[in-house]
């Protein structure tokens, strides 16, 4: 039983035997995200929860010491904000939720900093976008800035920069931020902490997850807020698709180590592909826009890794620009995300005719692709 919890949850026991051995590829990671909700970090009167706050930040200065390089996601700025400057409930405006971020980061930094001054530690800040995440060059410099600090003794410490994050630009919640974030550091392990004890399916909890089903999604949706189970079976997906491995754990109860030890702790998404640093970053961006497609143009782009070009497009959706991130959907849903070459307008012209045909249609032809192949990934 968890220390302090009041009843042992139901357990899928039919595969726990090779759950337990699949587990034990978490005790090899050296690279290492760890997301913290913010209903973990807040307590029940909407503080900040300085036990569990300072037992993970001991636990990942640990780690760092011992050689895995951690990265720590966090939540809670808004959490931490908004009662201080007196609002009754938490704000639902953009600009309320900013003003909130805008103080609740700097009391989360400074909470962090007296923490990890006691470990002889020291916050290094990164506050992101999704426009930081969409432009490649943007994303390798965060990339190359997280190389810089292995070694040193500071935490880095990332968070969606809400005080000037809009609906357009926002990751949506820090789940798909740590999934982004995995794939930036190739990362080994991603943890996501939250208030459950993992992924519950028909009231059992889960020990493993390796394929995502319908019926997954489906019961993951049944929940509410934008950090919900759901926005964690994606992230989970996505970093699974990766080829990182994904635990699903309590953040008031459980513990990083004991994740990284291999014990039976949450719900466990073993590694399932093994994607190149670039289709990682294509893969953690938010679409633009959407092209559909039929049975045919999606099976060509599965199963023969072909480039879309406009006669497999039956569809157009959404206004975008050339270079900006579409994502396919055929009949049965996602298929692949990618850089349109074209904007949406002209890809209206163009969609279900010939390559041959595009120069007469547009008065020019830049490229035979509206989505090469090498800029093209397969979800």
């Amino acid at each position: 039983m968890h220390p302090g919890s009041l009843a042992q949850p139901l357990r899928a026991r039919g595969a726990c035997a090779t759950s337990l051995c699949m587990r034990e590829v978490l005790t090899r990671a050296k690279r290492v995200v760890v997301k913290i909700g913010t209903s973990c970090l807040l307590d029940e009167r909407g503080l900040l929860d300085l036990p569990v706050l300072s037992r993970h930040l001991r636990d990942l200065v640990a780690l760092d010491r011992a050689g895995v390089r951690p990265v720590f996601v966090t939540s809670g700025a808004i959490g931490a904000g908004w009662a201080r400057l007196g609002y009754p409930k938490r704000p639902t405006t953009i600009p309320d939720l900013q003003a909130s971020a805008a103080v609740g980061q700097s009391i989360l930094m400074n909470t962090y900093n007296s923490l990890l001054a006691q470990e002889g530690y020291a916050v290094a800040q990164l506050l992101l976008t999704h426009e930081d995440a969409r432009d490649r060059r943007r994303y390798l410099n965060t990339r190359n800035t997280l190389a810089a600090l292995a070694g040193k003794p500071v935490l880095p410490v990332v968070n969606e920069n809400d005080t000037v994050s809009v609906d357009e630009i926002r990751f949506g919640d820090n789940d798909v931020l740590a999934a982004l974030m995995a794939g930036l550091v190739d990362a080994d392990a991603t943890i996501l902490l939250s208030d459950v004890d993992g992924f519950y399916l028909d009231g059992v909890l889960l020990d493993e997850v390796r394929e995502i089903t319908p019926e997954m999604e489906a019961a993951a949706g049944s929940g509410s807020g934008s950090g919900g189970m759901a926005s964690k079976l994606r992230a989970a997906g996505m970093i699974t698709k990766a080829g990182g491995h994904a635990v699903i754990a309590h953040g008031k109860r459980d513990s990083v180590p004991a994740i990284l030890r291999g014990e039976p702790v949450g719900t466990f998404f073993p590694a399932r592909g093994d994607l190149d640093s670039r289709s990682r970053w294509l893969q953690g961006l938010s679409e633009a826009g959407r092209l559909r497609v039929d049975a045919g143009g999606a099976k060509a782009l599965r199963q023969a890794g072909k480039s879309l070009l406009p006669a497999g497009i039956v569809a157009c959706e959404g206004e975008f620009d050339a270079g900006d991130v579409v994502l396919v959907v055929g009949p049965e849903g996602p298929v692949a995300k990618g850089l349109a070459n074209y904007p949406a307008a002209d890809v209206r012209r163009i969609l279900g005719r010939k390559t041959s045909e595009i120069a007469s249609i547009l008065g020019t032809k830049e490229f035979d692709e509206v989505v090469h192949r090498d800029n093209l990934v397969i979800l």
